[in-house]
Parts: C-alpha cells; structure tokens; sequence
C-alpha cells in the first residue's frame, strides 16, 4: 500500500508547484463502500463540492477545510487516489443548503431533495457528536477542484 507521504512525492514529480508539505489524507463517507463511490464521483468530474456537520468537526477536533488547502483523497481500503483543492468552504444550516450545492455534490438524482434524505440519514447513522441530525444544524459546505487523480 502506498502511503499518503510517497504518494504526495509522486504528485509533486509531476505537479512541482504544489506545496511541499504532505496534506491530510481522508475518505469520503463512513465505509468503504461510501469512500469508493464518492470517489469514482470525483474522478469523473460530477461531485465538487462535499458537505460536513461543523457538530462532528467540534466534536473530534479535527481541523475543518480551509480555502486553498489541498487533499488527498484515499479508496475504500485507504490507497490514495487524487488530490483535491479546497476553493470555497461556507457554513449554513442543513434547511438552508440550497440545491445549486446539492447539485455540485453528484449524488443520485442532484437534486436537493436527494441531498437532504441521503445526508439526514448519513448524520442520523454515522455522526461523530451526540448531537447527530437536526433541520437547523450547521453544515460546512466546500468546493473543491480535481487537482491530480
């Protein structure tokens, strides 16, 4: 398995005006399959944007995306596969995400109404807060560019 280190050094022989510095690695989703999936979707240019509850970020500490910072996007089995450019990153509550972002993200139908069951669900299964899911919570949306697949 490659690790994000040597494959950030494979991305700057090729791309050397990136940053020197190794990016945060992650996966889309809360499964490997979730992680296959949104991936592909970024590989095929139909998701740009990706959407995260700023209660999960509070909750593990873990910094939120940043305009101008790259990632590197892992598969399922956590083998890194593309780079990513954070562009733009807004914080909104869940009923106020509108469907021009529920269209970027590429999932199913886009459309906002798709958007809002599939991450009502997500939060209501997954979530890293004891808050989980509410209409009104605040979600950080952020668009991104496909920098290096």
């Amino acid at each position: 398995m490659t690790t994000p280190a040597e494959y950030w050094r494979q991305v700057r022989d090729v791309k050397p005006e990136l940053p020197e510095a190794v990016p945060e690695a992650w996966a889309f989703g809360a499964t490997p399959a979730h992680a296959d999936e949104l991936l592909a979707l970024v590989l095929a240019g139909t998701k740009t944007s990706t959407a995260s509850s700023l209660w999960d970020f509070e909750a593990t500490g873990e910094a939120m995306p940043r305009e101008g910072e790259h990632s590197i996007l892992l598969d399922g089995v956590g083998e890194p596969r593309a780079v990513i450019e954070t562009t733009q990153v807004r914080i909104r509550p869940f009923d106020e995400v509108d469907a021009r972002h529920a269209h970027a993200e590429g999932e199913g139908d886009r459309t906002l109404a798709h958007w809002r069951a599939v991450h009502e669900r997500f939060w209501r299964e997954y979530s890293e807060n004891p808050r989980g899911f509410e209409p009104d919570m605040p979600v950080v949306c952020e668009a991104f560019v496909l920098v290096y697949s």
